[in-house]
């Protein structure tokens, strides 16, 4: 019986020690915007998506106790979001976590995600904070997953309303007629901009500041975090505050990421995506007033549109085309309000 014992002692230490030395499970998160690296550096100086990198990657190391790690990838390290889609969709297996435009997957399927890329759906940060605590936005989520795309939907959150900013001096709308404008290869985004009179030009997002700088482009929008984090300013200096839609964001887990993940596990991810969006809550407007002023501090100029009547009038197409079939789906988002 002492033998016995003793070989249940040495096999119950041997199996401890080997889960003691059992390597950590590390999830890549890929983050189109800079990312600072430390968490004391990102409050200093990080935006709306990297407080949401840095908040996923603290509570999911602490919720596993260290069994998983997050290794934020931040600057477009790993693509743009359209490389880094494109990737996951081929195959790609070197990807866990991706922050992505709430409205990406709408080109891969995901037709309801529509509504959060067309202009003035959200009157306002709280009707969007709204949709996101409702029973609508969960099953935006759960498309892409029911549709067979090999990501699953974990939260979504915002980075602010998105704005125009251009090279050269501008007043108002008419300024934008015959200007090229950059967009992503997104057909909204094209057809809104095309209504406003404007030229759509494709751009990669790792290549805008250089189109800016050379005159590739007159112009651009994104959110006013986005614009200071990666220095537009310096290169394109007026600023629109027309917010013609909402930075909408989603964090997806790729199926190669849960595949590694035990259900526990799995759970905990989901966790810290909902605390992260909860902390991009809390933090959206804070720093969104804090870039306004540094920007202004640095001689960029921000004007404020007061009457949107005539751009919602000017992309009133755009937005009639894609809600046709969904006019229902449509009213019970702006019900939210």
């Amino acid at each position: 019986m002492k033998k016995l014992f003793s070989i249940v002692l040495v096999l119950a230490m041997v199996l401890a020690c080997s889960a003691a030395l059992a390597e950590p499970v590390t999830l890549t998160y890929a983050e189109v915007n800079p990312v600072p690296a430390t968490a004391e550096e990102n409050a200093e100086k990080g935006s709306v998506v990297s407080d949401v990198a840095w908040a996923f990657k603290t509570k999911l190391e602490e919720l596993s106790g260290g069994e998983i790690l997050v290794d934020l990838q931040g600057g477009g390290v790993m693509g743009d979001e359209k490389t880094v889609l494109s990737n996951i969709f081929s195959g790609d297996t070197s990807l866990d976590i991706v922050r992505i435009s709430a409205f990406a997957l709408n080109q891969y399927g995901a037709e309801k995600s529509v509504f959060l890329t067309l202009p003035y759906v959200f009157a306002s940060e709280e009707h969007y904070w709204n949709f996101v605590k409702s029973d609508l936005a969960k099953e935006m989520l759960a498309e892409a997953k029911e549709k067979g795309m090999p990501v699953t939907g974990l939260a979504y959150g915002e980075e602010g309303f998105r704005h125009f900013f251009f090279r050269d001096e501008v007043s108002g709308i008419d300024d934008l007629k015959g200007l090229k404008i950059r967009v992503s290869d997104d057909p909204i985004m094209t057809g809104m901009v095309s209504g406003l009179g404007a030229a759509a030009t494709t751009v990669s997002f790792g290549e805008l500041y250089s189109a800016l700088q050379t005159g590739v482009v007159d112009a651009a929008e994104q959110p006013i975090t986005n614009y200071l984090s990666n220095s537009f300013q310096e290169v394109a200096p007026y600023m629109l505050k027309d917010g013609h839609t909402l930075g909408t964001i989603e964090l997806i887990a790729t199926d190669s990421c849960f595949a590694k993940l035990s259900e526990e596990q799995q759970a905990m991810v989901q966790e810290a995506a909902d605390y992260a969006m909860a902390e991009c809550e809390k933090s959206v407007i804070s720093r969104q007033e804090a870039a306004q002023q540094t920007l202004i501090d640095g001689g960029a100029t921000i004007i404020e549109v007061e009457d949107k009547t005539p751009w919602q009038e000017a992309t009133k197409d755009v937005l009639n085309a894609n809600i046709a079939g969904m006019e229902e789906l449509y009213d019970q988002i702006m019900a939210l309000q």
